[in-house]
C-alpha cells in the first residue's frame, strides 16, 4: 500500500485542501500526490505554533534538547526508508541519500549540546548589566529542493532549541521527505511546536507578511531571497538568508595537476553540482592549465550518470524540469564562446540528465562563469598573476564560499585571507561543520546559521541595567 503523505499542523496529521503531483527527476514518472496547503491551514498552523510557545519557551535548554534528541534518534530509525524516498524525489545517488541523513541527525545532534549563556557585561558593585537572550516567539522556514532534509535540520534544530516554535515548508518538488520527518516528530514533539505545511509556491508571501511569525529563515535562490527580504520588511521581522553561490576555486602551481583536477571535481559534482557552496568556476596556473584540463576531462567521462537508485550510479539527475532546462542553455551558450572538453551531450532517454560538462577558455563574462550554474558544469579559467586571479575570483556578486589548493600551507592561507567569501577552504572543500558559523557575504545572504552563531539567530538580546536604590 502506498505511503499516505500528510501536513503536520498542531500535532495532528492532517490532509490538504487539494494535492499535487511529486516527481521523480530519474524518471518524470509521478510518485506520489502531496497534500496542499492553503492560507486557511497556514494560519491555523500558525496559531498553533503561538499556542504552543508560552509552554515549549517555558521548558530549560536541558529539556527542551531531551526531546530533539528522541527526534534525532527516530530520524536515524529511519534513515534507510528516508533516504531511499530522497533519492526517489530530489534524484541524488541513493550512498548520497544515506549521507545526507547521517549528516542531519548528526548536526540535530550537535546543537543539543549548545546552549547561549547570560553574559555579564559590568558587575562593579554597584551597576550590573546583564545580557541575556529571550526566544522570538513563531518562527517560519523555507527550504529548497537541493538538500531538503539537512537544510530543514539546519533550522529546525536552533530555531526549537532556543525555545521557538516552527512552521515549515519545504520545496515544492521535494516535500516528502520533509512530511515523513513531520510524522516521526508528532510522536515525539509536544503539539504545535513543529508544523509542516506544502505548497506549490503560493504561501512563501503569506508567511512573509504574516503578524504572527516573528522569523523566516529562508535557504534558495538569491532573486527569492530578495523578495523575501522585501516582503518580510513591512513587519520588520528577523530574517536569515542564506542564498546562492558562484564559488571560485584557486589552484596554485604547487599543487600536481593531477591532484588538484580530482579535488576540484570532486567540489564541483557532487549532487550533480547542485549545491550552494560548490565549486563553480576553477582558476588555474597558465603552466599546468592544459594537463589540469585533461585530468579533469578523463574524471568528468568516468562518471556513471544514472538513476540515483541504481547501484554503481555516482551522478543522478538534476532536479527538476526549470533547473535542466536553464542548464542546457548555458551548456549551449558556452559551446559558441569557449573550448568543450568533456561531457555537454544530452542524453536521450527520460529524466533531467545532464552528465558531468567541463569547458575551457571561456571569458570572464561568459554566462557560465559569471552566473550560479547549479548544475554538473564547470569552466575552467587560466591565470598567471596572483593579485589578478584574487581579483577575478572576488569580481562576483555572490560571496559564499571558495577553495585555495595549495602544498604550501601558508602560502594557500595568505591567498585564502584576501578572498572575499563568507566561508573559504584551504586544501579541503564541503567541510561542512555544524559546530562552525556558516554565513555569505555581498548578495549571497545575510545572517549566519550553524554552531551558537546560528542559534544566536533565533534569540533576542535582552539588556538588564540594574542599580541599587538611593
Amino acid at each position: 500500500m502506498a505511503h499516505e503523505y500528510k501536513l503536520l499542523i498542531d500535532g495532528e496529521l492532517v490532509g490538504g485542501a487539494t494535492s499535487f503531483a511529486v516527481i521523480n527527476p530519474a524518471t518524470e514518472e509521478v510518485i506520489a500526490n502531496c497534500p496542499k496547503a492553503d492560507e486557511a491551514l497556514l494560519n491555523k498552523a500558525v496559531d498553533a505554533a503561538e499556542r504552543a510557545f508560552p509552554e515549549w519557551s517555558a521548558k530549560s535548554y536541558d529539556e527542551r534538547a531531551g526531546y530533539l534528541s528522541r527526534l534525532a534518534d527516530a530520524i536515524e530509525a529511519r534513515s534507510d526508508e528516508l533516504a531511499r524516498l530522497l533519492t526517489a524525489e530530489q534524484g541524488k545517488p541513493i550512498d548520497q541519500a544515506q549521507f545526507e541523513m547521517m549528516a542531519a541527525v548528526g548536526t540535530l545532534r550537535a546543537f543539543l549540546g549548545m546552549r547561549v549563556e547570560d553574559e555579564v557585561i559590568r558587575d562593579d558593585g554597584g551597576n550590573r548589566v546583564v545580557e541575556h537572550r529571550t526566544p522570538l516567539g513563531v518562527c517560519a522556514s523555507i527550504t529548497p529542493w537541493n538538500f531538503p532534509v539537512i537544510l530543514l535540520i539546519n533550522k529546525l534544530g536552533p530555531a526549537l532549541l532556543a525555545g521557538n516554535t516552527l512552521v515549515s515548508k519545504p520545496a515544492p518538488t521535494t516535500p516528502l521527505t520533509t512530511c515523513v520527518v513531520g510524522e516521526i516528530a508528532r510522536d515525539i514533539l509536544p503539539a504545535g511546536v513543529f508544523n509542516v505545511l506544502c505548497d506549490e509556491n503560493e504561501l512563501g508571501p503569506l508567511m512573509t507578511t504574516h503578524p504572527k511569525i516573528a522569523k523566516i529563515s529562508f535557504t534558495g535562490s538569491t532573486a527569492t531571497g530578495a523578495k523575501v527580504l522585501a516582503s518580510a520588511a513591512e513587519s520588520i521581522k528577523r530574517v536569515t538568508l542564506e542564498l546562492g553561490g558562484n564559488d571560485a576555486a584557486i589552484v596554485l602551481d604547487d599543487v600536481p595537476a593531477k591532484l588538484a583536477a580530482e579535488k576540484v571535481y570532486a567540489g564541483a559534482m557532487a549532487n550533480a553540482g547542485q549545491i550552494c557552496v560548490a565549486i563553480k568556476r576553477a582558476y588555474v596556473p597558465s603552466s599546468m592549465y592544459d594537463e589540469f584540463c585533461e585530468e579533469i576531462a578523463k574524471l568528468a567521462g568516468a562518471a556513471v550518470v544514472d538513476d540515483g537508485s541504481k547501484q554503481g550510479s555516482t551522478v543522478g539527475p538534476l532536479q527538476n524540469r526549470m533547473q535542466f532546462e536553464k542548464v542546457q542553455g548555458l551548456i549551449e551558450d558556452a559551446k559558441t564562446r569557449g573550448t568543450l572538453v568533456a561531457g555537454g551531450e544530452i542524453p536521450d532517454r527520460k529524466g533531467y540528465f545532464i552528465p558531468p560538462t567541463i569547458f575551457r577558455d571561456l571569458d570572464d563574462d561568459a554566462p557560465l562563469v559569471a552566473e550560479e550554474q547549479f548544475g554538473p558544469v564547470l569552466p575552467v579559467q587560466k591565470y598567471d598573476d596572483i593579485a589578478d586571479v584574487i581579483a577575478r575570483a572576488n569580481n562576483s556578486e555572490y560571496g559564499l564560499a571558495g577553495t585555495v589548493w595549495g602544498m604550501d600551507l601558508d602560502r594557500a592561507t595568505a591567498v585564502a585571507m584576501q578572498i572575499d567569501s563568507g566561508t573559504v577552504w584551504v586544501n579541503q572543500h564541503l567541510a561542512i561543520d555544524p559546530t562552525i558559523p556558516f554565513r555569505g557575504s555581498k548578495m549571497s545572504g545575510m545572517g549566519g546559521e550553524l554552531g551558537v552563531a546560528g542559534l544566536l539567530e533565533y534569540t533576542q538580546p535582552h539588556i538588564v541595567n540594574s542599580v541599587p536604590l538611593a
